[in-house]
């Protein structure tokens, strides 16, 4: 495939929700342009009150612009918008899709855009709101090197860190495994609240408690230091620090389970974390 075209003209954003608008509303001041196309005219009209130009079909945004962003809902939705770019945009053009869905048809999208000498990245956020609101997003791109050099001016508008985790399909895995933690954690919170709950202890200021102190620390992300998940050896650069980890967090975890016991009150994920913390951290218990 050629090399695409520098994007120096107007850039495209389709699909403007919860996340998609205050992405777009980053882009709209932009030096070229912005062209968005979403099915309500409200939110449209904000848009194009903040400073983007609207796009009747998505064929028109596809004719207008070398570079396009996709947030729409679910993969059904990603399959139409990416077939009426491939028919409508230049070749060399780059479609980034930012919707969370499938790692197969991110590469199978990838792979029938190459066929029409267009770039398909899948590139995934993580921030939610408030980080699209400020620009603070965390793009996971899977795709061509070349592609992702292209985009990265209006990228920098809507994140402050852009990794490139490899070929196609490779950064919608990332965000499976970032969002694994996201839901996991939740479902933990939830059971942290049973536990605290039944002991007549403050929701809201566990609440705090908790914001607090992931702030200083960082919270889980805080261990996710290693490049590999085998087990550690003595004298690894982190094995002290993760027995310590370990340690503190078996002897706290004996501690919660021996309250939940007496209180009468089911804690799955704490059993669970119980079993494979010491693994899971690279330091397993010797027999």
């Amino acid at each position: 495939m050629s090399a695409a075209t520098p994007l120096d003209g107007p850039y495209g954003f389709i699909g403007l929700g919860n996340i998609g608008a205050p992405m777009a509303t980053r882009l709209a001041t932009r030096d070229g342009g912005l062209i968005v196309r979403d099915l309500r005219d409200d939110v449209v009209a904000t848009l194009v009150a903040a400073g983007a130009e609207a796009a009747t079909t998505t064929g028109d945004v596809g004719r207008r612009c070398t570079g396009v962003s996709v947030m729409v809902l679910s993969d059904a939705q990603v399959r139409d918008v990416t077939a009426e770019l491939f028919d409508s945009m230049a070749p060399g053009g780059v479609i980034s899709i930012h919707s969370t869905i499938e790692v197969a048809t991110a590469q199978e999208l990838a792979a029938a855009a190459r066929e029409r000498g267009l770039h398909l990245l899948d590139a995934p956020v993580s921030g939610g709101f408030i980080g699209a609101a400020d620009g603070r997003l965390a793009i996971m791109v899977g795709g061509d090197e070349d592609a992702l050099a292209l985009v990265r001016e209006p990228f920098g508008h809507m994140a402050d860190l852009v990794i490139r985790f490899g070929d196609a399909g490779a950064g919608t895995t990332a965000k499976l495994a970032r969002n694994l933690l996201h839901f996991v954690a939740f479902t933990a919170a939830a059971e942290a609240q049973s536990l605290a709950e039944a002991a007549g202890i403050d929701l809201s200021g566990i609440g705090r408690v908790v914001r607090h102190s992931d702030s200083v620390t960082g919270g889980p992300g805080s261990i996710m230091l290693r490049t590999t998940t085998d087990a550690m050896v003595p004298g690894d650069d982190w094995y002290d620090t993760m027995s310590h980890v370990r340690n503190l967090g078996e002897k706290d975890l004996d501690l919660a389970l021996g309250l939940a016991e007496s209180l009468g009150v089911e804690l799955p994920l704490a059993q669970l974390a119980r079993r494979d913390l010491a693994a899971g951290l690279g330091v397993p218990h010797t027999v």
